[in-house]
């Protein structure tokens, strides 16, 4: 076991920074930045976009969309059942670690959607042959589907714009997105449209995979932390503990202002304790893995009283105003400007953002977008 370093969050959230691009912005693929960050949300596709162009110099318009058409990227539901875009060639191993819960095999999953483990199994079999080399629409899968013996009944689940009854197929390497088909989303099947497709491995072996991306961006964390990221704590106690335990060497123990049982790469243990806190401001994208890596529920990220402002109903993830790592506010486009409403309580912590910070970033979004809009400001 190595010697456990000891850190400040401070220094945890300038490195941070640095480790996902952000200070300084680089000059990544849109591959190499969904590698670099565990994946980007890509719920709202607007946002997937905007997260990638806030994190390059050089920002181009429709970078992600390219990155779909070359296949260096898959679009496909992933940590805690939302579109993620993945890197092509480790999208097996994120799918393992989500299919190992095997959630769709347990009560409560089969009386909350109305399918049973069995047709779920029936409905990947089917899947497997109609998705074999080809791109279907949502309206097309649903209609070949139910056509077959024994799934007539589940058109309602399949159409359902939640798609829950399609996550476990995404989870098993089933089925992903393809390209849109004019306004609408097409569905594939992986080993016919991912490239080099080596299917999907066993989770003893992909867990290091996908342990090692998130702890390169977001660590130091707990497994509590990194299982809320995936699958909202479904995974088990157990089998969690094992995947940390087989990196063995490859993990430092890290206390965070004292607080033990976070790790982190070792790769990087030295870099995180040279790192020095960071004074900088970003304007983040809603959805962004910079939030949702650690969680909304991290107080030392998103404070408690404003979290409300951050993660919003229906699942919403407002974008936000980073200040020295910590979330200092929120902001959107408006017709005319960049409207930031800024947390009065971290001015009163943490000191004023700075406002030629929020200009250059303004600037940066301008860049990201084609659209110039002045900063207007208010403290909430």
């Amino acid at each position: 076991m190595n010697p456990t370093l000891k850190v400040s969050h401070d220094q945890v959230l300038a490195w941070r920074l640095r480790q996902q691009s952000l200070v300084p912005r680089g000059t990544e693929s849109v591959a190499g930045l969904a590698g670099r960050l565990a994946g980007v949300q890509a719920q709202v596709a607007s946002s997937a976009e905007l997260a990638v162009a806030v994190r390059r110099r050089r920002p181009a318009a429709g970078a992600v969309d390219a990155a779909l058409v070359d296949r260096s990227v898959v679009r496909t539901w992933a940590m805690r059942g939302t579109l993620h875009l993945l890197p092509a060639p480790v999208l097996g191993s994120y799918l393992s670690l989500l299919g190992a819960a095997r959630t769709w095999e347990k009560p409560a999953w089969e009386k909350a959607f109305g399918v049973s483990p069995r047709q779920v199994a029936a409905l990947g079999e089917a899947v497997d042959e109609e998705l074999d080399g080809r791109q279907l629409t949502r309206e097309e899968l649903v209609a070949a589907v139910c056509s077959r013996k024994g799934l007539a009944g589940l058109g309602e689940q399949l159409s359902s714009g939640w798609s829950a009854v399609l996550k476990p197929l995404a989870w098993t390497g089933r089925l992903c997105q393809g390209l849109p088909r004019g306004r609408n989303v097409t569905f594939t099947a992986p080993r016919s449209w991912v490239p080099d497709w080596a299917g999907v491995p066993d989770p003893e072996e992909a867990s290091g995979t996908v342990l090692a991306a998130y702890l390169g961006a977001h660590g130091p964390a707990t497994p509590t932390a990194f299982d809320a990221w995936l699958l909202r704590g479904a995974t088990r106690k157990a089998v969690l503990r094992g995947w940390f335990a087989a990196l063995g060497d490859a993990l430092t123990p890290v206390e965070v202002d004292g607080v033990p049982g976070a790790y982190v790469r070792s790769e990087d243990a030295d870099a995180l304790a040279a790192a020095r806190p960071s004074r900088e401001v970003r304007l983040l994208a809603g959805f962004d893995q910079y939030v949702l890596g650690p969680g909304t529920a991290d107080p030392r990220l998103v404070p408690a009283q404003y979290r409300k402002e951050v993660s919003r109903t229906a699942g919403w993830i407002s974008p936000v105003v980073v200040h020295g790592g910590r979330v200092a506010g929120v902001w959107a486009f408006s017709d005319t400007a960049v409207d930031i409403a800024l947390f009065k309580d971290h001015a009163a912590e943490r000191g004023p953002v700075p406002d030629e910070g929020l200009a250059a970033e303004a600037a940066h979004l301008a860049r990201c977008t084609g659209v110039d809009r002045p900063v207007s400001v208010r403290v909430i």
